[in-house]
Parts: C-alpha cells; sequence; structure tokens
C-alpha cells in the first residue's frame, strides 16, 4: 500500500473531526462545477480565496485575491487536491470587492426593476389625474350648455374630420367658398366662433353623426338611428329625392329625343331688294 492511499482516511477523519467541532464553518471544493444537490460544499467558482503574501508587481494589487473585505472568513477544504486545508474566503456574491460583475448585474437588474416600476407608477398617476380631471371638466358642464360649450364641442368634433368630409360640411351650410389654395379645415375654424348657438348646436349633432360612420356599411344604420332619435321621416326625404332624380333624368331625355331644327340662311342680298310697283 502506498503512503498517500494511507493518508486518505487520516484526512478525511480530520475534515468530519473540524466539521463536527465548528458546523458553521464554510465547506469549500478546489473543484469548479455545480456541487450536488443539498451538499454544503462551496464550488471554487463561487468563492475567492484571500492570499497571504503581498503581490509582488504593481499590477496584481487590484487583483480581488489581495483585496479584503467584511465578509472573509475561514473555511475548510473538503473536497478536491488540497483537502484538509483551511483557508480565508469570500463567498458571499453580495460583496462588491470580490464579486463586482455579479453585484454590476444585479445592480443593473434591480435599477431597470426600478425604472419599470416608477415608469408604471407614473403611468398609474397620470391616468387616476386624467379620470379625475376629466370628472371636474364635467362637474363644471352647465345643466344647459352654452355658447361657449358648444364651440368647445364643435371645434374639437370638427377637427377630427377628414377633409371630404370637411369640404362637405362646407358646402351643405354655404361657410365661403373653397378656393384651392384655402384649406377647409381653416375656413371652418374661422367659421366656428362667429355662428350662432343654434348653428353650433346643429353642427354638433352633424359631426357626431358622421364620425359614427367608420365605413360605408354603416352609413345608412347611423343615418336612420339619428333620424329615429330627431323624429325625422327617413322614408318620405327618399322619396322625394326618388321624384327629383325621376323628373331630372325625365327631362334629360326629352332634350335627347327633341331633333335640332335647321337654322334658315338668308341669302346674300335677299332683304335689301325692293319690288318695283
Amino acid at each position: 500500500m502506498q503512503r498517500s492511499e494511507m493518508l486518505y482516511p487520516k484526512i478525511d477523519a480530520h475534515v468530519k473531526q473540524t466539521v463536527a467541532a465548528k458546523p458553521k464553518l464554510v465547506q469549500i471544493s478546489t473543484a469548479y462545477g455545480k456541487p450536488a444537490e443539498g451538499s454544503p460544499v462551496i464550488p471554487r467558482n463561487k468563492y475567492v480565496e484571500i492570499r497571504q503574501d503581498k503581490p509582488q508587481r504593481k499590477n496584481e494589487r487590484d487583483l480581488p485575491e489581495y483585496k479584503t473585505c467584511k465578509y472573509i472568513t475561514a473555511a475548510i477544504v473538503t473536497e478536491g487536491s488540497e483537502k484538509g486545508e483551511t483557508k480565508r474566503v469570500c463567498a458571499n456574491p453580495e460583496c462588491p470587492v470580490h464579486h463586482p460583475k455579479k453585484q454590476h448585474q444585479r445592480n443593473h437588474a434591480d435599477a431597470a426593476f426600478k425604472a419599470e416600476q416608477e415608469k408604471r407608477r407614473e403611468e398609474a398617476q397620470a391616468q387616476a389625474t386624467g379620470l379625475r380631471v376629466l370628472k371636474a371638466i364635467g362637474d363644471a358642464v352647465p345643466v344647459r350648455l352654452m355658447k361657449r360649450d358648444l364651440l368647445f364641442l364643435a371645434e374639437r368634433l370638427t377637427a377630427v374630420l377628414d377633409e371630404r368630409r370637411l369640404s362637405v360640411f362646407i358646402r351643405q351650410h354655404g361657410i365661403g367658398k373653397l378656393k384651392d389654395d384655402a384649406a377647409p379645415a381653416k375656413l371652418l375654424a374661422a367659421h366656428l366662433p362667429k355662428a350662432e348657438e343654434s348653428k353650433l348646436s346643429r353642427i354638433l349633432v352633424e359631426t357626431a353623426t358622421l364620425l359614427s360612420m367608420h365605413n360605408p356599411t354603416d352609413t345608412a344604420k347611423v343615418l336612420r338611428d339619428a333620424a329615429h332619435d330627431y323624429k325625422v321621416d327617413v322614408d318620405a326625404i327618399s322619396a322625394t329625392v326618388k321624384q327629383e332624380f325621376t323628373a331630372k333624368e325625365k327631362v334629360r331625355a326629352e332634350k335627347k329625343a327633341t331633333p335640332n331644327r335647321p337654322v334658315e340662311k338668308h341669302k346674300e342680298g335677299a332683304s335689301s331688294k325692293r319690288v318695283v310697283a
């Protein structure tokens, strides 16, 4: 039997006695990797061994193993090539001296988490403030809307209309004349403050109706719903429009069917001849 083989039982016994005498003593391994599940042994990549000697070169002074911290503690090697030896180590992952990278990653994660929390808090606060302001505005609205209220609504609702609908609006209400260089929105915006309350009320209802038409298939239904609320006879209007179109088509057909009479040309000098008795 070799001498090294004879020493193993003695080393194992020494480790057991030491750990039994000091159950809180940190147990380390000189091997890297993941320890067995439930094992108290800390692998080499999870701790920094503090060296007892002083650095020989200037560039070694900044190495972690030559630095001290408040987490340094005694440890015993229970696994690996130096089994049974005691060392001074820092095995605290929170240590900013010996585990700065992990600490930086943790600080970065904490900062990102705090930033996200702050963002959510600001969003929630902004939403609560907005709802509170909206309620306060609603509380300030009088029972009967005044001109300032009607103008407020008209300006904001018509601003949502597209250019085509604005042009229709301007022609429908006779709001000036559209020029090639004039924007419908500016023309309507200039007209609204001068309009009477009755005109503003009409514009509000008509704008709300137009904004309810999200696509062409909604048009008929939206108009019928609005007409029902304001007691408007859609069928009667439809019949009148149909009669007008029929009458216009009849006139066009009659003009097309009537032949144009040829224009007689007078002979040159015929009007100047006189009959001599």
